[in-house]
């Protein structure tokens, strides 16, 4: 590939900062508050040194984006840097030649880069099986449970503990119905990353076998086995009792408003989610537990696993320009950047000393349930079942996981043969992606 030629007009004799300053280019997928953030971290940066503008650029969903990115690259117009959820690791890793690999970059640039610094759990989804980081960590997130603690209290509950294991979900959410204090038990975001992938890695359940996709391109599903189906039974169950309802598909948007209505008492959803539920509770008090476990399983609870996205650099470009990205990542991995972006969103802090900052700062003392997704991701050393996914086509793959749990709720199928067609045609696409990539 080419590289892409950077246009720059210059007016002789009038050479502004800006023009004699080196661009990145930065696509991104964070609209709203995070990407009004995001924006004001790149304007920080761009003030705090004269010799690099990086230009962040919105570009949409999370798809949207990486398909924009794809495209441009084939074009030869692709950005120095594009944020790729998690889901599409799998993709970025199997574009042979498109890709700069994060610890090659910072190596090349002679930038200092320590991959030790970073949290495990988020940093051994982005690793090669040599250990080699392949992509900028940014915005981490796991699923946490958030729940009204009002309405608790109106049932006679304990505003101060939320349901540890799915029978207290079950037993608090009967008590919250039936004393009228809410006509919802609970409502979840993400049917495929909270309740099949995390209840997964949380039950230390393979989700693929060659470790959930780490160990090659011949993985295979394996989503349908006893734990969960015996969860999906239950959440058809849950749903015909009136206890659970249904949030939609892919991020699942319908279930947001059911727990700042007061609808539904307890919510299932990503730790960067926080910052709209404390916006938009303002008539109930909430709080923050863990994701609930199966007592019965042996090794649960074991740790979550991450969603969010990660920052990929792509090759075309100048070795100046790609020092530039490499003194970005540095100052964006910071610990003053990470704790303020990290205490403002709700995502994890990517590195430990964030973390220590944010418990020097007292931020976690003076709001209480801000580290619940950090103890949970980091409650056990991940294993080969709870480090993550590593899928190609997964995008797809998770489009079906929705299409059949809808075919659960509304009847059509069993718990078992819902996750088999999961299974099955999941298998199909992953055989194409190889097919093509192997």
């Amino acid at each position: 590939m080419a590289a892409a030629a950077v246009a720059t007009f210059l007016v002789p004799g009038a050479v502004t900062l800006a023009e004699a300053q080196t661009q990145i280019q930065w696509w991104h997928a964070m609209g709203g508050e995070l990407g009004a953030k995001l924006e004001e971290i790149v304007e920080n940066y761009n003030k705090s040194q004269d010799q690099y503008q990086v230009v962040p650029t919105y570009k949409g969903s999370y798809p949207e984006t990486m398909t924009a990115a794809i495209a441009a690259f084939r074009a030869g117009q692709q950005p120095h840097i594009v944020q790729v959820y998690e889901v599409g690791t799998g993709t970025m890793m199997a574009a042979k030649g498109a890709v700069y690999p994060v610890y090659q970059l910072m190596q090349d640039a002679g930038a200092e880069f320590d991959p030790s610094a970073f949290l495990p759990a988020v940093v051994g989804y982005y690793t090669d099986t040599d250990g080699n980081m392949l992509s900028m960590p940014f915005n981490s997130s796991t699923p946490i449970l958030y729940y009204n603690k009002d309405v608790f209290e109106k049932a006679g509950l304990d505003p101060e503990q939320p349901p540890k294991t799915w029978a207290d979900v079950e037993a608090f959410s009967k008590k919250i119905m039936e004393s009228g204090a809410a006509p919802c038990g609970f409502t979840t975001g993400w049917i495929s990353w909270v309740q099949l992938e995390n209840l997964s890695a949380w039950h230390n359940q393979p989700i693929g076998t060659l470790e959930n996709g780490f160990g090659g391109l011949g993985a295979e599903l394996t989503f349908n086995g006893p734990v969960q189906v015996k969860h999906w039974t239950n959440l058809k169950k849950w749903q015909d009792e009136g206890i659970f309802q249904y949030g939609g598909p892919v991020g699942g948007d319908d279930a947001p408003p059911k727990f700042y209505a007061q609808e539904c008492a307890i919510y299932m959803n990503s730790s960067a989610s926080r910052a709209g539920v404390v916006a938009n509770a303002k008539d109930f008090e909430v709080g923050y537990g863990m994701l609930p476990y199966y007592d019965d399983v042996e090794g649960a609870p074991q740790n979550s696993i991450i969603g969010g996205a990660t920052l990929w650099v792509l090759m075309g470009h100048e070795d100046e320009e790609y020092k530039g990205v490499a003194d970005f990542f540095n100052y964006l991995s910071s610990p003053e950047v990470q704790a303020e972006w990290h205490q403002f969103s709700g995502y994890l802090p990517i590195t430990q000393a964030a973390y220590e900052l944010g418990q020097s700062q007292g931020f976690y003392e003076k709001n209480p349930g801000t580290d619940v997704a950090i103890k949970q991701i980091t409650l056990n050393e991940p294993t080969p079942n709870s480090k993550g996914l590593r899928f190609g086509n997964y995008v797809q793959i998770r489009d079906i996981i929705d299409e059949e749990f809808e075919q659960l709720l509304s009847g059509n199928k069993s718990p078992q043969e819902a996750l088999d067609a999961v299974v099955e045609r999941g298998n199909a696409l992953l055989r194409e992606f190889e097919d093509t990539n192997g």
